[in-house]
């Protein structure tokens, strides 16, 4: 299993490698919590939130959530840990920046996923 500190810095090396233009107004940031966040729909406490694009009257930031991250993927080596924290990282980007497009097609996909995993879809 990482640290809070490894993967804090994997994805601080992540985050560097994005082009800048897809940062604007994120004014709150990238930030990485110890947490584990439990899904408000989860059925059997085996659903995740591993990040999120957070809007406030404070700004737009993406907080990612480390206890959740390894409970999903601890057991990953260092490379598959590394494509899979890209992934999230990338997802919550995209929110933000269909958010500023006025767009919600990553959102409409998030809800199919949702629906699948409730049995809806």
């Amino acid at each position: 299993m990482f640290d809070f500190e490894e993967v804090a810095c994997m994805l601080d090396e992540i985050a560097d490698a994005v082009p800048r233009e897809l940062y604007r107004e994120l004014n709150g940031g990238i930030s990485v919590v110890p947490g584990l966040k439990l899904h408000p729909m989860a059925r059997n406490n085996d659903l995740f939130i591993l990040g999120e694009y957070i809007q406030s009257s404070i700004g737009n930031s993406i907080v990612l959530y480390y206890g959740s991250i390894m409970r999903v993927y601890s057991r990953l080596d260092r490379d598959a840990l590394y494509r899979e924290l890209e992934h999230i990282l990338h997802h919550e980007l995209r929110h933000h920046n269909e958010y500023l497009a006025g767009t919600d097609d990553l959102k409409l996909w998030d809800d199919r996923q949702l629906a699948e995993y409730l049995g809806n879809a």
